[in-house]
């Protein structure tokens, strides 16, 4: 918090609520994770939400930080350097950019669903994951999925209690 806030990669608003609002939420994507799953991107990962989080806690697995904001990747460059994390690689790219499949790909705050479809269904494995971390104005996330281009095969919903914000989770 006291480089993400200035930075203005997280609102200063949120300095109270950083643990449960950011880094809580960012651990339900774990659920996403198989034993096989190896590679993973963060799409526009920004603060490392959910990446850095997420590589700290799944320190088996590769993650790739997909961030072309200049600013935010210095910013992940240092959080990766003090957390010793060795597991995570900051990539200074668009996300259009990419393509080195994955098996998971995590998007916070990255583009409406669409898009982030359109972007994660491309870069994939057959079987990979996108985990979305939608909005809590998002309604029926699985109708909305059904309509996208070249639709997910499968959907699944995480509700968060608190939040009501869904976790969406599409297979490709």
């Amino acid at each position: 918090e006291e480089r993400a806030i200035p930075l203005g990669l997280v609102a200063e608003s949120d300095r109270d609520t950083l643990w449960a609002r950011h880094i809580g939420d960012c651990l339900r994507a774990a659920v996403a994770f198989r034993p096989e799953d190896r590679i993973a991107y963060d799409l526009g990962s920004g603060a490392g939400l959910p990446g850095l989080v997420l590589g700290c806690a799944l320190t088996d697995r590769r993650f790739r930080l997909i961030e072309p904001r200049r600013r935010a990747v210095a910013f992940l460059e240092l959080a990766v350097e003090r957390l010793a994390l060795k597991n995570v690689e900051i990539l200074n790219v668009r996300a259009e950019e990419l393509d080195d499949p994955a098996d998971v790909i995590t998007a916070r705050a990255f583009a409406p669903p669409e898009r982030t479809w359109a972007v994660a269904r491309r870069l994939l494995r057959p079987g990979g994951r996108l985990v979305y971390f939608a909005g809590a104005r998002l309604r029926a996330p699985e109708a909305l999925a059904r309509t996208l281009a070249d639709p997910p095969v499968e959907v699944e919903v995480v509700e968060q209690v608190a939040s009501g914000a869904p976790l969406v989770i599409m297979s490709r």
